[in-house]
C-alpha cells in the first residue's frame, strides 16, 4: 500500500501547483507556469545561487581578457614582455575555465535533481489517477509526457539557462566597454546588428513552430511504438506486419519531414550569423584601420574591439536557443500541470472496513462512460448475501464487467448507492475497502517476473514458502510449477507469456488466496479455458471461494447452476433474479441460453439434470 502521508503530500502539492498555475491556464504570464513547476521541486537555492555567481564570475572575467589583451600589443616588445604578464593571463584562463567547469556541474546536477523530482511525483500521481484517465489517455503519451517532457524541463535548466545569464551579462558589459573605449567606433557595429535582425528573428520564430511540432510528432510515435510492441502477438496473429509498418513509417517520414525543416532553417540560420560576423569584423578592421591610421585608436584597442566583437555575437544564438528552448518549455510544463491537475483517487479520507461479514446491496445504480454517454447500466438494484455465491450471466455488452469496476470504485455511479451493510461503499477509505477484493478474470494479468513475485504481488507482508507451496496446491498450480527447471523462480515474461492460459490462471488463483480476500469477483475465470484445464480451474475456484461473499460473471451457465441467485442482465437492466430452476421456470431469454448451451455441449445427461 502506498505511503499515506506521501499520497496526502503529493495532494496537497498538487493543488498548490493547480492555483499557483490558474493565471497562465488563462494564458497570462506563462513563464510563472513553469516557475510555479520548479519551485516546488524544492531545488537548492544555495547551490543554485553560488552556480550563476561562479558562471557570472567567469563571465565578468572573461570581459577583462581583451583588456589585458589591449594592453600586451600596445606595449608589445620582448624586452618589455615579463613573466607575470604571462602568468596574469594564464591564471585569469585558468580561473575562468574552473569557475565555468563548476559552474557547469552545479547547474546540471541542479537540472538532474529537479527532473528526478519532477518524475517521482509524475509516477506517484500516475499510480492514484483513477481507470477512467487512462481510459481518454494513450499510454505512450502518458510515457512521453514522464521522459520526453521532463526532459525538456531538464535541459533548459541545465544546458541553457546558464548561456542566456552569462550571455547577457557578456554582451551589456561588451557593449559598456566600448563605447568607454571608442563610442563612435560602437554605434558604427551596432547599426549592424538591426539589419540582421530583420532575418534571424523570423528564422527563429519559424524554428520554434517546427519545434514544438517535432515534439507532438514524437510523442505520437512513442504512442504508435508502445501499441504495437506492447500487442505484437496480436500483430503476428493478424497477419498486421504490414498495416503497422505503414503506420509506423507514416510517423517515420512525418518526422523526416520536421527534421528536414529544422535543417532548411538552420541552413539559413548559420550561413547569415557567419554573414553578420564578417560584416562586423570588415566594418570594425575597416572602420578602425582608419581611426588607427588618424591616431584617435591604438593597434590595441582595435584588436579589444575585435574581441569584444565576439563576446557580442556568440551569446546571441545562446540567447536566441534559449528563448526557443524556454517556448518548448512551457508546452511541456502544460502537459505536466495537465497532469498533476487531474482529480485523483482519494487514498486519505474515509473510515477502515472493521468487518467483512456484511450484504453488498446495489440500490437503482445506473451509469454511462462520459458526462453524455449512453447508460451502460439502468436502475440496478439487488443484494448480494455475506458468504454467498451471486452470478450475474447474461448477452454480451450487458454491462457486468463494468459493475465489477463500479463495486472496486474504478468508477463513481451516475446515479443511485451501493452499500456495505448499512454504509456506502465511498465511507471507507479506498485501501481498505480494496483490501476486502479478490478479482480473477478472463485474461488473469501477470507482470514480467517469477512466479514467487506474481503470487506474491500487492502483498506488504513476508510471505513464507510454506504458505506459497499451501496456496499453490488448493490452487492446483504446484503441480506444474514443480515441473519447471526453476521452479517458483521461473520468469513468466512479460503478460505472463511464457505460460498457459490455464497456469496463469491458477496463479492468478493462488495469488487471491494469499490475498486472502473477503469479497471474491470472478469474470469469466475460465471461459478462455479447454475442458481439461476447465476442470482443474473450477476445483481450484471451489476452494478460493470457500467461505467468502462470491460474485461471478459467466457466460457458461453449467458454472453457476449452483449459486445462491442468478442476475439476467440486459442492456444494463436486471431482467431476472432467482436460483438456476427459479429462472428456467420463469425467464425465458434465460430457458433459451441455458438450452442452446446444453445442445452445444452435447451434454445429454447434464440436460437432464439441469432442465428436470
Amino acid at each position: 500500500m502506498m505511503d499515506t502521508a506521501k499520497l496526502n503530500e503529493s495532494n496537497l502539492v498538487s493543488e498548490k501547483i493547480v492555483k499557483q498555475a490558474a493565471p497562465a491556464a488563462a494564458g497570462k504570464a506563462k513563464w510563472r507556469l513553469f516557475l510555479s513547476l520548479i519551485r516546488n521541486t524544492k531545488p537548492s537555492i544555495p547551490l543554485l545561487t553560488i552556480a550563476v555567481i561562479m558562471s557570472m564570475a567567469s563571465t565578468l572575467v572573461g570581459l577583462v581578457i581583451p583588456l589585458f589583451t589591449k594592453n600586451l600589443v600596445d606595449g608589445f616588445s620582448l624586452n618589455n614582455l615579463s613573466w607575470s604578464q604571462i602568468g596574469g593571463i594564464g591564471g585569469i584562463f585558468i580561473v575562468q575555465t574552473i569557475a565555468s567547469g563548476l559552474s557547469i556541474y552545479m547547474l546540471n546536477r541542479i537540472g538532474q535533481k529537479i527532473v528526478a523530482a519532477l518524475r517521482d511525483r509524475l509516477w506517484r500521481k500516475l499510480l492514484v489517477l483513477p481507470v477512467s484517465y487512462y481510459d481518454n489517455h494513450r499510454t505512450g503519451e502518458t510515457i512521453s509526457r514522464m521522459t520526453n517532457d521532463t526532459g525538456v524541463v531538464k535541459s533548459l535548466i541545465a544546458e541553457h539557462t546558464t548561456g542566456f545569464f552569462t550571455g547577457v551579462v557578456s554582451i551589456i558589459g561588451s557593449i559598456i566597454v566600448l563605447f568607454y573605449m571608442d563610442w563612435k567606433m560602437t554605434a558604427v557595429m551596432l547599426g549592424v546588428i538591426p539589419v540582421a535582425a530583420l532575418f534571424l528573428v523570423p528564422l527563429g520564430r519559424q524554428m520554434f513552430k517546427i519545434s514544438k511540432g517535432l515534439q507532438e510528432e514524437t510523442a505520437s510515435f512513442t504512442t504508435v511504438l508502445t501499441q504495437v510492441l506492447s500487442e505484437i502477438r496480436l500483430v503476428k496473429s493478424s497477419n498486421a506486419e504490414a498495416r503497422e509498418y505503414g503506420s509506423g513509417n507514416e510517423r517515420i517520414k512525418s518526422l523526416f519531414r520536421f527534421g528536414l525543416k529544422e535543417a532548411k532553417v538552420q541552413a539559413m540560420i548559420a550561413p547569415l550569423m557567419f554573414f553578420v560576423i564578417m560584416m562586423l569584423l570588415v566594418v570594425i578592421v575597416g572602420y578602425g584601420g582608419m581611426r588607427v591610421s588618424s591616431g584617435a585608436l591604438s593597434a590595441g584597442e582595435l584588436v579589444a574591439f575585435i574581441l569584444y566583437l565576439i563576446q557580442i555575437v556568440m551569446p546571441m544564438s545562446q540567447i536566441t536557443t534559449f528563448f526557443t528552448q524556454f517556448q518548448k518549455t512551457i508546452g511541456a510544463t502544460e502537459r505536466i500541470i495537465e497532469i498533476l491537475d487531474y482529480e485523483e483517487e482519494d487514498h486519505v479520507t474515509g473510515k477502515p472496513v472493521d468487518r467483512a461479514d456484511l450484504p453488498i446491496t446495489v440500490n437503482h445504480l445506473s451509469f454511462g462512460y462520459g458526462a453524455d454517454g449512453d447508460k451502460v447500466l439502468s436502475n440496478l438494484s439487488f443484494r448480494a448475501e455475506p458468504d454467498s455465491v451471486t452470478a450475474i450471466v447474461g448477452p454480451s455488452g450487458g454491462g457486468k464487467t463494468t459493475l465489477f469496476s463500479l463495486l472496486e470504485r474504478y468508477y463513481k455511479p451516475t446515479s443511485g448507492t451501493i452499500t456495505f451493510g448499512s454504509d456506502s461503499i465511498d465511507s471507507f477509505s479506498l485501501p481498505s475497502w480494496r483490501s476486502l477484493f479478490g478479482y480473477v478474470s478472463q485474461e488473469s494479468p501477470l507482470i514480467a517476473g517469477s512466479i514467487r513475485v506474481n503470487m506474491c504481488y500487492g502483498l506488504e507482508r513476508e510471505v513464507s514458502s510454506e504458505e506459497l507451496l499451501k496456496a499453490a496446491k488448493m490452487a492446483y498450480a504446484d503441480l506444474f510449477i514443480s515441473e519447471l527447471p526453476e521452479g517458483y523462480e521461473t520468469e513468466v515474461g512479460e503478460r505472463g507469456v511464457k505460460l498457459s492460459g490455464g497456469q496463469r490462471q491458477r496463479i492468478a488463483i493462488a495469488r487471491a488466496l494469499l490475498r486472502d480476500p473477503k469479497i471474491l469477483m470472478l469474470d469469466e475465470a475460465t471461459s478462455s479455458l479447454d475442458s481439461k484445464s476447465e476442470v482443474v480451474v473450477q476445483e481450484a475456484l471451489k476452494n478460493l471461494m470457500a467461505g467468502r461473499t462470491t460474485l461471478v460473471i459467466a457466460h457458461r451457465l453449467s458454472t453457476v447452476v449452483d449459486a445462491d441467485q442468478i442476475l439476467f442482465v440486459e442492456k444494463g437492466t436486471i431482467t431476472g433474479s432467482g436460483t438456476h430452476f427459479e429462472l428456467l421456470e420463469s425467464h425465458e431469454l434465460y430457458r433459451e441460453f441455458a438450452t442452446q448451451q446444453l445442445r452445444l455441449n452435447n451434454a445429454g445427461a447434464n440436460e437432464t439434470a439441469l432442465l428436470s
